[in-house]
Protein backbone atom coordinates (compact mmCIF):
# COMPACT_ATOMS: atom_id res chain seq x y z
CA UNK A 1 0.00 0.00 0.00
CA UNK A 2 1.34 3.53 -0.94
CA UNK A 3 2.61 5.78 1.86
CA UNK A 4 0.13 8.14 1.25
CA UNK A 5 -2.68 5.64 1.62
CA UNK A 6 -1.69 4.44 5.04
CA UNK A 7 -3.53 5.19 8.26
CA UNK A 8 -1.01 6.67 10.24
CA UNK A 9 0.64 8.62 7.92
CA UNK A 10 3.40 10.59 10.03
CA UNK A 11 5.30 12.25 7.44
CA UNK A 12 4.15 13.95 4.12
CA UNK A 13 6.31 11.88 1.76
CA UNK A 14 5.11 14.45 -1.56
CA UNK A 15 6.24 17.44 0.30
CA UNK A 16 9.69 15.84 1.34
CA UNK A 17 10.34 14.94 -2.73
CA UNK A 18 9.72 18.29 -2.92
CA UNK A 19 11.97 20.05 -1.38
CA UNK A 20 14.55 17.33 -1.98
CA UNK A 21 14.21 18.32 -5.82
CA UNK A 22 14.50 22.11 -4.74
CA UNK A 23 17.91 21.23 -3.12
CA UNK A 24 19.17 18.33 -5.34
CA UNK A 25 21.45 21.23 -7.42
CA UNK A 26 22.84 21.97 -4.13
CA UNK A 27 23.02 18.68 -2.03
CA UNK A 28 26.95 18.12 -1.99
CA UNK A 29 26.90 21.36 -0.45
CA UNK A 30 25.30 20.43 2.73
CA UNK A 31 25.78 16.83 3.18
CA UNK A 32 28.58 16.64 6.32
CA UNK A 33 26.34 14.21 8.16
CA UNK A 34 25.76 12.34 5.24
CA UNK A 35 29.40 12.00 4.90
CA UNK A 36 30.32 11.31 8.12
CA UNK A 37 27.76 8.03 7.77
CA UNK A 38 29.38 7.25 4.53
CA UNK A 39 32.80 6.44 5.90
CA UNK A 40 31.36 4.83 9.07
CA UNK A 41 29.49 2.13 6.42
CA UNK A 42 32.20 1.56 4.40
CA UNK A 43 34.89 1.26 7.34
CA UNK A 44 32.01 -1.72 8.63
CA UNK A 45 31.79 -2.99 5.55
CA UNK A 46 35.51 -3.35 4.74
CA UNK A 47 35.89 -6.21 8.04
CA UNK A 48 33.29 -8.27 6.59
CA UNK A 49 35.05 -10.78 4.54
CA UNK A 50 32.50 -11.75 2.44
CA UNK A 51 31.76 -11.16 -1.42
CA UNK A 52 28.56 -8.85 -2.54
CA UNK A 53 28.02 -9.23 -6.43
CA UNK A 54 24.45 -6.99 -6.19
CA UNK A 55 23.99 -4.64 -3.41
CA UNK A 56 21.40 -1.80 -3.05
CA UNK A 57 21.57 1.72 -1.76
CA UNK A 58 18.26 2.68 -0.40
CA UNK A 59 17.31 6.50 -0.28
CA UNK A 60 20.57 7.28 -2.00
CA UNK A 61 20.24 10.81 -1.87
CA UNK A 62 23.55 11.99 -4.64
CA UNK A 63 25.23 8.68 -4.04
CA UNK A 64 27.70 9.50 -1.13
CA UNK A 65 27.51 5.73 0.42
CA UNK A 66 27.74 4.31 -2.85
CA UNK A 67 30.64 6.01 -3.34
CA UNK A 68 32.20 5.69 -0.14
CA UNK A 69 31.52 1.33 -0.26
CA UNK A 70 32.58 1.23 -4.43
CA UNK A 71 36.38 0.62 -3.87
CA UNK A 72 35.92 -1.96 -0.82
CA UNK A 73 36.76 -5.55 -1.75
CA UNK A 74 34.03 -7.46 -2.41
CA UNK A 75 30.97 -4.98 -3.06
CA UNK A 76 30.88 -5.20 -6.88
CA UNK A 77 27.57 -3.57 -8.75
CA UNK A 78 25.43 -1.04 -6.75
CA UNK A 79 21.99 0.14 -7.08
CA UNK A 80 20.99 3.34 -5.85
CA UNK A 81 17.75 3.83 -5.11
CA UNK A 82 15.63 6.86 -4.58
CA UNK A 83 12.07 8.90 -4.70
CA UNK A 84 13.74 11.83 -6.29
CA UNK A 85 15.07 11.53 -9.80
CA UNK A 86 17.11 15.22 -9.24
CA UNK A 87 19.13 13.78 -6.66
CA UNK A 88 19.15 10.16 -8.78
CA UNK A 89 20.96 12.40 -11.35
CA UNK A 90 23.95 12.67 -9.25
CA UNK A 91 24.55 9.06 -8.15
CA UNK A 92 26.97 7.21 -10.29
CA UNK A 93 25.86 3.77 -11.93
CA UNK A 94 22.45 1.72 -12.17
CA UNK A 95 19.99 4.29 -10.87
CA UNK A 96 16.39 3.29 -9.97
CA UNK A 97 13.46 5.74 -9.46
CA UNK A 98 11.40 4.12 -6.50
CA UNK A 99 9.97 5.05 -2.68
CA UNK A 100 11.77 3.21 0.05
CA UNK A 101 8.05 1.83 1.13
CA UNK A 102 8.06 0.18 -1.94
CA UNK A 103 11.12 -1.43 -3.17
CA UNK A 104 11.04 -2.66 -6.68
CA UNK A 105 13.11 -5.93 -6.05
CA UNK A 106 12.27 -9.46 -5.87
CA UNK A 107 12.63 -11.96 -2.97
CA UNK A 108 16.54 -13.32 -2.32
CA UNK A 109 17.47 -10.81 -5.34
CA UNK A 110 20.45 -8.89 -3.55
CA UNK A 111 23.53 -9.96 -1.45
CA UNK A 112 23.87 -6.35 0.72
CA UNK A 113 21.66 -3.24 1.63
CA UNK A 114 22.89 0.24 2.59
CA UNK A 115 20.92 2.88 3.88
CA UNK A 116 22.00 6.24 5.09
CA UNK A 117 19.98 9.06 6.78
CA UNK A 118 16.80 8.43 4.80
CA UNK A 119 14.79 5.35 6.95
CA UNK A 120 13.68 7.82 9.81
CA UNK A 121 11.24 9.56 7.38
CA UNK A 122 9.56 6.51 5.89
CA UNK A 123 5.78 6.13 7.70
CA UNK A 124 5.93 2.45 7.93
CA UNK A 125 9.81 1.69 9.43
CA UNK A 126 8.60 -1.74 10.30
CA UNK A 127 7.66 -2.66 6.50
CA UNK A 128 10.45 -1.50 5.00
CA UNK A 129 12.71 -3.15 7.42
CA UNK A 130 10.32 -6.35 5.74
CA UNK A 131 10.63 -5.29 2.74
CA UNK A 132 14.41 -5.12 2.39
CA UNK A 133 15.03 -8.31 4.48
CA UNK A 134 12.83 -10.28 1.88
CA UNK A 135 14.90 -8.54 -0.80
CA UNK A 136 18.14 -10.10 0.51
CA UNK A 137 19.36 -13.34 0.25
CA UNK A 138 19.96 -16.00 2.97
CA UNK A 139 22.75 -14.24 5.02
CA UNK A 140 23.09 -11.23 2.69
CA UNK A 141 23.64 -8.27 5.15
CA UNK A 142 22.02 -5.47 6.04
CA UNK A 143 23.78 -1.97 7.12
CA UNK A 144 21.85 1.13 7.76
CA UNK A 145 22.25 4.65 9.82
CA UNK A 146 19.37 6.54 10.77
CA UNK A 147 18.35 9.81 12.98
CA UNK A 148 17.79 8.96 16.24
CA UNK A 149 15.71 10.19 18.83
CA UNK A 150 18.01 12.57 20.69
CA UNK A 151 18.38 14.54 17.15
CA UNK A 152 17.62 18.25 17.18
CA UNK A 153 16.70 17.90 20.76
CA UNK A 154 17.60 21.71 21.79
CA UNK A 155 15.57 22.92 18.35
CA UNK A 156 12.42 21.11 19.53
CA UNK A 157 12.71 22.39 22.68
CA UNK A 158 12.93 26.21 21.53
CA UNK A 159 9.99 26.17 19.71
CA UNK A 160 7.89 24.31 21.85
CA UNK A 161 8.82 26.62 24.81
CA UNK A 162 8.12 29.90 21.98
CA UNK A 163 4.75 28.47 21.23
CA UNK A 164 3.57 27.72 24.45
CA UNK A 165 4.49 30.74 25.55
CA UNK A 166 3.06 32.93 22.26
CA UNK A 167 -0.01 31.41 21.51
CA UNK A 168 -0.67 29.25 24.21
CA UNK A 169 -0.56 25.83 22.40
CA UNK A 170 2.49 23.98 20.41
CA UNK A 171 1.97 22.20 17.05
CA UNK A 172 5.17 19.37 15.86
CA UNK A 173 7.99 20.90 14.29
CA UNK A 174 10.60 18.98 14.65
CA UNK A 175 10.25 15.04 13.38
CA UNK A 176 9.72 12.38 16.23
CA UNK A 177 13.08 9.82 15.49
CA UNK A 178 13.26 6.51 16.47
CA UNK A 179 14.98 5.23 19.47
CA UNK A 180 17.95 3.10 20.18
CA UNK A 181 16.28 0.83 22.62
CA UNK A 182 13.24 -0.33 20.13
CA UNK A 183 15.48 -0.59 16.78
CA UNK A 184 16.68 -3.97 17.65
CA UNK A 185 13.35 -4.96 18.24
CA UNK A 186 12.05 -3.73 14.76
CA UNK A 187 14.79 -5.55 13.66
CA UNK A 188 13.89 -8.63 14.83
CA UNK A 189 10.52 -8.41 14.21
CA UNK A 190 10.81 -7.80 10.45
CA UNK A 191 12.69 -11.01 10.60
CA UNK A 192 16.26 -10.32 10.34
CA UNK A 193 18.81 -12.28 12.68
CA UNK A 194 22.16 -11.39 14.39
CA UNK A 195 20.55 -7.51 15.18
CA UNK A 196 23.17 -5.34 15.85
CA UNK A 197 22.08 -1.03 17.02
CA UNK A 198 24.48 1.15 17.96
CA UNK A 199 24.14 5.44 18.52
CA UNK A 200 26.34 8.17 18.01
CA UNK A 201 26.15 11.50 19.30
CA UNK A 202 27.39 14.55 17.16
CA UNK A 203 27.25 18.12 18.23
CA UNK A 204 27.80 20.99 15.77
CA UNK A 205 28.08 24.10 16.90
CA UNK A 206 26.25 27.12 14.52
CA UNK A 207 26.78 30.95 14.68
CA UNK A 208 23.17 31.31 16.22
CA UNK A 209 19.47 29.37 16.17
CA UNK A 210 18.68 30.88 12.78
CA UNK A 211 21.51 29.94 10.98
CA UNK A 212 21.23 25.98 11.97
CA UNK A 213 17.83 26.50 10.69
CA UNK A 214 18.62 27.80 7.49
CA UNK A 215 20.96 24.99 7.15
CA UNK A 216 18.12 22.37 7.74
CA UNK A 217 16.03 23.94 5.12
CA UNK A 218 19.03 23.55 2.70
CA UNK A 219 19.46 20.12 3.46
CA UNK A 220 15.71 19.78 2.33
CA UNK A 221 14.60 18.36 5.79
CA UNK A 222 12.36 21.48 7.07
CA UNK A 223 9.18 20.02 8.80
CA UNK A 224 7.52 17.46 6.40
CA UNK A 225 5.25 16.59 9.24
CA UNK A 226 1.54 15.72 8.17
CA UNK A 227 0.36 16.83 11.23
CA UNK A 228 1.99 20.59 11.10
CA UNK A 229 0.20 23.80 11.58
CA UNK A 230 -0.65 25.00 8.08
CA UNK A 231 -0.36 28.99 9.04
CA UNK A 232 2.88 30.74 8.21
CA UNK A 233 5.07 31.74 11.36
CA UNK A 234 5.38 34.70 11.81
CA UNK A 235 8.44 36.69 12.17
CA UNK A 236 7.67 37.22 15.97
CA UNK A 237 7.34 33.48 16.94
CA UNK A 238 10.84 32.58 15.14
CA UNK A 239 12.65 34.88 16.49
CA UNK A 240 11.21 34.17 20.15
CA UNK A 241 11.98 30.21 19.44
CA UNK A 242 15.78 31.74 18.48
CA UNK A 243 16.04 33.61 21.30
CA UNK A 244 14.76 30.82 23.71
CA UNK A 245 17.40 28.45 21.68
CA UNK A 246 20.18 30.97 22.94
CA UNK A 247 19.36 31.86 25.84
CA UNK A 248 19.17 27.86 27.28
CA UNK A 249 22.01 26.38 25.04
CA UNK A 250 24.26 29.03 24.17
CA UNK A 251 28.20 27.91 24.67
CA UNK A 252 30.08 30.74 26.10
CA UNK A 253 31.57 31.65 23.18
CA UNK A 254 27.88 32.61 21.84
CA UNK A 255 27.52 30.00 19.26
CA UNK A 256 24.49 27.01 19.97
CA UNK A 257 25.20 23.64 19.79
CA UNK A 258 22.94 21.47 17.63
CA UNK A 259 22.57 17.40 18.86
CA UNK A 260 22.53 14.62 15.86
CA UNK A 261 22.13 11.15 17.25
CA UNK A 262 23.27 8.41 14.31
CA UNK A 263 21.97 4.97 14.42
CA UNK A 264 23.65 2.19 13.30
CA UNK A 265 22.32 -0.88 12.36
CA UNK A 266 23.86 -4.05 11.49
CA UNK A 267 21.52 -7.20 10.56
CA UNK A 268 21.47 -10.50 8.47
CA UNK A 269 19.04 -12.34 6.55
CA UNK A 270 18.50 -15.34 8.59
CA UNK A 271 20.05 -18.64 6.99
CA UNK A 272 21.20 -21.95 8.63
CA UNK A 273 24.73 -21.30 8.78
CA UNK A 274 24.78 -18.60 11.30
CA UNK A 275 25.67 -19.47 14.70
CA UNK A 276 22.57 -20.55 16.92
CA UNK A 277 22.37 -19.81 20.71
CA UNK A 278 23.06 -22.90 22.76
CA UNK A 279 19.88 -24.72 24.31
CA UNK A 280 19.64 -24.04 28.07
CA UNK A 281 21.51 -26.62 30.77
CA UNK A 282 23.61 -27.89 27.63
CA UNK A 283 27.01 -26.36 29.05
CA UNK A 284 29.61 -28.54 29.05
CA UNK A 285 32.01 -26.44 31.35
CA UNK A 286 31.24 -25.27 35.04
CA UNK A 287 31.61 -21.01 35.47
CA UNK A 288 32.68 -21.84 38.98
CA UNK A 289 35.80 -23.96 36.94
CA UNK A 290 35.96 -21.14 34.55
CA UNK A 291 36.56 -18.28 36.92
CA UNK A 292 38.51 -20.69 39.43
CA UNK A 293 36.22 -19.70 42.66
CA UNK A 294 34.74 -22.44 44.51
CA UNK A 295 30.81 -22.75 44.10
CA UNK A 296 28.22 -22.39 46.74
CA UNK A 297 24.73 -23.06 46.74
CA UNK A 298 22.32 -20.14 47.83
CA UNK A 299 20.18 -20.90 50.91
CA UNK A 300 16.75 -21.47 50.10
Amino acid sequence: MPAEDTPHRIFDRALLAQRRQRVAASAKDYDFLLARVSDDLAERLAIVRRTFPLAANIGAHHGLVSRAIAGIAGVETIIDVDATPELLTRCPGLRVVADEEALPFGDASLDLVVSGLSLQLVNDLPGALVQMRRALKPDGLFLGALFGGATLRELREAWLAAEAEMTGGASPRVAPFADVRDMGSLLQRAGFALPVVDSDTVKVTYADPLALMREIKAMGGSNMLSARGRVPVTRGLLLRAAEIYAERFATVDGRVPATYEILTLTAWAPDESQPKPLRPGSAQTRLADALGVKETKLKE
